[in-house]
């Protein structure tokens, strides 16, 4: 009887099931759950069903949601600007800030315990034992192949100098950039310290946590809406996808467990911001934009928490931490209530247990351009290393002229203080990129963007978008969903 109701919804609508599919329903289906999952309008004419069409009605509504699952989306110590004019002082404060936080967490390594202020390392012996912790003013490298090192602290400055002799240390020197605080322990020369050990503050092995609910949780960046190269089908089947109404049985099977979607910035491809923009898009408005990226993200299932930062093409300042989306712009998803805005970075805790660092990597530029050992690793295809590099040094933005930043005189907002589950970062546009680093997973996501003359120009020749990973929290197992093809594949 339940396979006759099934064909008698499906004539009522306009829809003729071929007799092949009619004997591919099995016994067991469950017509009052099939009904409640699906509100299929009449169709203008009559519209014979697809194999694939009849699959994505029926077999929906052999998936069930844990609707007993309760989620918890909580933000860590959001970052608040205190407007104020700033002043240069303010900057000198900043960096006194930053350079005490790293020396708070440098000081927990055995090999500094013992650290003392440059100011006072002039009055030791020569050949004297000694730990320092400063800030890199300035790296040299002389012609004999040594490297010198001007360090300094709030008492003062020294230099310290590292010998070709010492391999193991001149490869670490290939990861040292300026600004950035590092521990020191060697020995007294005259007016200076031959190096021994260079700390950098690093993070300790984190535990690798899993949870007894069987959920995922879905990383997205860079949607960049209103481009006319973002990729619209691709996107529009990821959210078929994440609604159950696409990909095979088992993809769906992903898709039911998904309850926290992270987006890490660039939601929209803004105005004006690299040359020739304005003919490669389809909204050349802001509001239009934001008001498209609301109308797909409306769509999502509401047992879903979406968490959403800002990036650069983002309508707002440049500085970082950038704050949550800007109301005005962003009215309509401010309106949607499964949504959250937050900083970029951010630190989020979802499920009660995993924290996630978002950070959108703006300052990733300066770093993949400018140091050999992350241009050697792969550059731009190497995103997984670039956040290794950032994890050692415990700061986002460790040079100053890396990017835009807002100098708090009390704290700096981009030093990571707290240890996540998981470092997300979007931006780079290239192939999807994870690995692991301490027990912290890493994950550098792909975009939904198509090559853009511009990046094309910048020689970005490996941009792949569309391809989104999917994380479960019982089981740390990770899914690529790639959403190219008509037909979706994982891997």
């Amino acid at each position: 009887m339940t396979k006759e109701r099934l064909i008698s919804y499906f004539f009522e609508r306009n829809y003729m099931i071929a007799p092949d599919l009619f004997k591919k329903i099995p016994d067991d289906f469950d017509y009052d759950e099939f009904v409640k999952k699906n509100n299929l309008q009449k169709a203008g004419n009559v519209v014979s069903l697809s194999e694939e069409m009849f699959n994505n009605f029926v077999y929906k509504s052999n998936i069930n949601l844990n609707n007993e699952i309760i989620t918890k989306v909580e933000v860590i110590d959001p970052y608040v600007d205190k407007p104020k004019k700033r002043e240069v002082k303010d900057f000198v404060l900043y960096m006194k800030a930053r350079y005490h936080a790293l020396k708070t967490i440098l000081l927990q390594r055995n090999e500094l315990s013992t650290a003392v202020s440059i100011s006072k390392v002039h009055s030791k012996k020569p050949k004297e034992a000694v730990a320092i912790i400063g800030l890199i003013y300035k790296i040299d490298k002389t012609k004999n192949g040594n490297y010198i090192l001007e360090m300094e602290d709030p008492t003062g400055m020294i230099k310290v100098i590292i010998t070709q002799k010492n391999e193991d240390l001149i490869e670490i020197m290939n990861e040292l950039v300026l600004d950035e605080v590092v521990g020191i322990v060697g020995t007294v020369a005259e007016n200076a310290i031959f190096v021994k050990e260079i700390i950098f503050p690093d993070l300790p092995l984190k535990e690798y946590k899993k949870c007894r609910d069987d959920v995922s949780v879905v990383f997205l960046s860079d949607l960049h809406i209103g481009s006319n190269l973002f990729a619209k089908e691709e996107f529009e089947r990821f959210i078929d996808w994440i609604n159950l109404d696409f990909g095979t049985d088992e993809q769906k099977e992903y898709a039911a467990k998904v309850r926290y979607l992270i987006v890490s910035g660039d939601l929209i491809d803004g105005v004006g911001i690299y040359p020739g923009q304005e003919k490669e898009l389809t909204f050349k408005d802001v509001y239009e934009q934001y008001n498209e990226v609301a109308r797909y993200f409306s769509k999502i299932r509401k047992d879903i928490t979406i968490v959403m930062a800002a990036g650069n093409h983002d309508a707002l300042r440049l500085s970082e931490p950038q704050p949550p989306l800007n109301r005005d712009f962003a009215k309509k998803l401010y309106q949607i209530e499964n949504v959250m805005l937050v900083n970029n970075p951010a630190f989020v805790r979802i499920h009660n247990m995993f924290d996630i660092l978002i950070y959108h990597g703006a300052s990733f530029d300066y770093y993949l351009n400018n140091i050999d050992i992350l241009r050697k690793a792969g550059s731009y295809d190497a995103s997984d290393k670039m956040m290794e590099f950032i994890l050692k040094k415990r700061h986002l933005t460790p040079t100053h002229i890396s990017s835009m930043y807002i100098p708090d005189v009390e704290k700096d907002p981009l030093v990571i203080n707290r240890i996540p589950d998981f470092f997300v970062t979007g931006h780079i546009h290239h192939d999807i990129k994870i690995s692991s680093y301490k027990n912290i997973t890493l994950i550098g996501c792909s975009a939904f963007q198509n090559i853009t003359a511009y990046q094309e120009k910048l020689g970005h020749t490996n941009v792949i978008p569309a391809k989104v990973p999917v994380v479960n929290l019982k089981t740390r197992e990770i899914k690529i969903m790639d959403f190219r093809n008509q037909e979706d594949q994982d891997s």
